[in-house]
């Protein structure tokens, strides 16, 4: 009877661990992910070397279940963030890590094009279609279109911006119907569909996407950036350093172990991004001596002061330097004794 007794138990307890493992709550965890060197995965074509290195700084971020919300409310640097801090309005799971991979195929353009601009090489751009990056449920588009699908055609007709896709859609009726040429897993397909006025605001229409440019960039040196399956757009900066110190034969990192963070626009401005203070903790972990943090023109709550107060909380000896551009970057690096 007692044997009886101790296996249900022990069944009950297993089962009780598996129900807390993948029952999820309405939170994402966000803790301190990697600092990673850049070098391996940036390859400018007959680019210079380096005698340091410049990192970029992650967070890992996922859906809580049981046992991390507890962990996120027991450590320092973890934090708890509900769904609609994270997700758009209606947006799946799903459509935010596709939004999040194309934010950081898009900082990488931004990031090629600064260097590039900075060391007087010429850029030019392709437009490649249309990316869908969100479906509006209750749409025509719905179940037909998915995010990650590259729009190319709308009629027959190619349009040179998502903006003209738009206002040519703009121009129909509710009932009217437009057909798509686009791709899929690099599987081209069509689709028809009805204009359907928008719920939010009765006197547009639609068919219920968002989205975004698909652009592809050329340039002579080659660069290659493998970001794999890491999303967002705060390496920007990091990116454009890296390319940058390929691109010119003066070495930037003097010898130095250089963490960052931060979005770039195509003009150099640098942006803030979230999870500053796990970054932090990351880049010290990895032995990071000088973290490039954004400065955002000195705002109290700025990027760069949370690093600061994270870094002296850990008693970290990384040097934190505030940075409002890529020109800001640049400059101090340039200053920095060779080690």
């Amino acid at each position: 009877m007692r044997k009886k007794i101790y296996i249900g138990s022990v069944l009950l307890f297993t089962l009780l661990l598996i129900f807390g493992m993948y029952y999820s709550l309405p939170y994402y965890v966000s803790k301190p992910g990697m600092a990673k060197e850049l070098g391996p995965i940036i390859s400018v074509e007959d680019g210079y070397k380096d005698e340091g290195n410049f990192m970029l700084t992650t967070v890992r971020m996922g859906r809580a279940n049981i046992y991390s919300y507890l962990e996120a409310k027991l450590m320092k640097y973890e934090e708890l963030y509900p769904l609609d801090m994270v997700l758009y309005k209606k947006e799946t799971e799903e459509e935010y890590n596709v939004r999040q991979l194309h934010l950081m195929a898009e900082s990488k353009l931004n990031a090629i094009e600064v260097a590039y601009h900075k060391a007087g090489v010429p850029v030019h751009y392709k437009y490649k279609g249309i990316y869908v990056v969100q479906v509006i449920p209750g749409m025509p588009a719905e179940g037909k279109i998915k995010a990650g699908d590259r729009i190319f055609k709308v009629d027959g007709h190619e349009f040179p911006s998502s903006e003209k896709f738009i206002e040519y859609v703009g121009t129909k009726k509710a009932g009217d119907q437009v057909t798509l040429t686009f791709s899929r897993n690099k599987v081209a397909n069509t689709v028809t569909l009805n204009v359907k006025q928008f719920k939010d605001d009765p006197s547009k229409v639609g068919i219920g996407i968002s989205l975004v440019d698909d652009k592809e960039i050329h340039v002579d040196p080659k660069v290659k950036v493998k970001t794999d399956e890491i999303g967002g757009p705060s390496a920007g900066l990091m990116f454009s350093l890296e390319i940058y110190n390929q691109l010119t034969e003066e070495d930037l990192t003097k010898g130095y172990q250089i963490a960052g963070t931060g979005t770039i626009s195509e003009d150099g401005i640098v942006g803030p991004i979230g999870g500053i203070e796990q970054k932090i903790v990351a880049a010290d972990k990895a032995g990071a001596e000088i973290f490039l943090a954004p400065n955002e023109n000195g705002v109290k709550n700025s990027n760069y002061r949370a690093a600061v107060k994270t870094a002296r909380d850990i008693n970290t000896k990384m040097k934190i330097i505030p940075i409002d551009t890529f020109d800001d970057a640049v400059t101090y690096l340039k200053q920095l004794k060779q080690k």
